[in-house]
């Protein structure tokens, strides 16, 4: 395939959002049209949590900062490689000033502009072209500049469109997964919060399940961490890995490294808490696993099991939050993980509980594997075609 290097400037609109004295913090309103800031930008789809929002006579006012499908909103302060796609949805939303809109001209495909730039050499090109060592920032002139490869339309269009279904895919896995999650949340709250039966016995976390801590081998011994080994978590991989299952970390550690060390092996099923910087992350164990020191994770009973286990660390964590002490940052002691007080059900409702979680939880699994598979391909994927490296003028879609 023949590819032509342009620069962007010659293929889109960019605008930078309203400036201060334009849209002030205080003229957000509670309803009205969202307005994109970079806190929600960095992946496909924006970050719905905590938008804020401009009134109609706002709106009206900064009309030219309006979003139209198919933009590109970037962070142009701080991370200023992290973009999202303007899709049907967000139609008619605004963004702020802290942001760039890129607005591709005919003669781009912006599905394929918006793959460009997930290029990590076009992410590393932007950074560099940034100003400020403490707080990066790009502006319209610079972003200008940056030199887009683009092959012919067809091919741009093809291009786009493997790598679009793809994520179509892991978008609608997630989607599946979280409808499933709403269902068993609502059950668990319906079984043992809302119709808690009185009779219910007072206990603590201990008796219904083992709290284990976890532990550090020496990081100035490299044979104690291995790329195959056995698996270690550490509150970073939860905070990287939003899935509900998880079977390694960034790194394993070694069985030298394993017997150097406080760490404990943890059985599968077992739901894994951060109780450290921050408190709170949880997952459940796909495998047999192991911890850092900033861990206090349950290996339920086996009359408990998981699905009510991680339900209920979910239920009780802000009380595990008030326990916490510390000056620098809380943090949850194993002695204090043990006494959290809890209201142990009978096992006949924990049971029915569990029997209708399993095969959610079994889909949920799966459909997180599948979509880790996904990303895999698609990032593979990625480079060979944007580089021509696959020719993509034989496919027909």
């Amino acid at each position: 395939m023949k590819f032509d290097t342009i620069k962007l400037s010659e293929l889109a609109a960019i605008q930078t959002g309203p400036f201060g004295s334009q849209l002030h913090k205080e003229d957000y309103v509670v309803h009205g049209t969202p307005i994109v800031t970079v806190e929600h930008l960095g992946s496909r789809k924006f970050t719905e949590q905590n938008l804020p929002c401009v009134s109609d006579k706002d709106k009206e006012r900064l009309k030219k900062y309006v979003l139209k499908t198919g933009d590109i909103v970037f962070s142009r302060v701080g991370s200023v490689d992290r973009c999202s796609y303007v899709s049907a949805e967000y139609e008619g939303w605004m963004f702020s000033g802290r942001c760039l809109r890129v607005r591709p001209c005919e003669k781009l495909n912006p599905e394929y502009l918006y793959y460009f730039f997930l290029l990590e050499k076009t992410k590393q090109f932007v950074r560099n072209i940034a100003t400020g060592a403490t707080m990066p920032s790009i502006n319209t002139k610079f972003m200008g500049e940056i030199p887009i490869r683009v092959p012919s339309l067809d091919a741009q269009n093809k291009i786009a469109s493997i790598l679009w279904m793809i994520d179509d895919k892991i978008e609608l896995n997630k989607k599946i997964n979280k409808n499933l999650e709403q269902q068993a949340e609502a059950l668990f709250h319906s079984l043992f919060v809302e119709n808690a039966n009185p009779t219910w016995k007072d206990g603590m976390l201990s008796d219904l399940g083992t709290v284990v801590a976890g532990g550090t081998p020496s990081k100035t011994k490299p044979e104690y961490y291995s790329e195959q080994g056995i698996a270690w978590i550490t509150p970073k991989d939860l905070s990287l890995n939003k899935s509900k299952f998880i079977s390694h970390g960034e790194i394993d550690i070694s069985e030298l490294g394993f017997y150097k060390s406080s760490a404990t092996k943890m059985p599968t099923g077992t739901v894994l808490f951060s109780s450290r910087a921050p408190i709170g992350y949880i997952a459940i164990a796909a495998n047999e696993i192991t911890t850092n020191q900033g861990f206090k994770s349950v290996v339920p009973n086996e009359n408990v099991g998981t699905s009510f286990m991680y339900y209920l660390l979910k239920f009780l964590l802000p009380t595990i939050e008030g326990m916490a002490s510390g000056s620098t940052f809380k943090e949850i002691s194993g002695a204090g993980m043990k006494s959290v007080p809890v209201v142990i059900p009978d096992n006949e409702t924990i049971e029915k509980f569990n029997a209708f979680c399993t095969p959610i939880f079994q889909q949920q699994e799966v459909l997180e594997a599948e979509n880790s598979q996904l990303s895999d391909i698609r990032d593979a994927l990625l480079p060979m075609l944007m580089s021509g490296e696959l020719d993509v003028s034989d496919i027909n879609l």
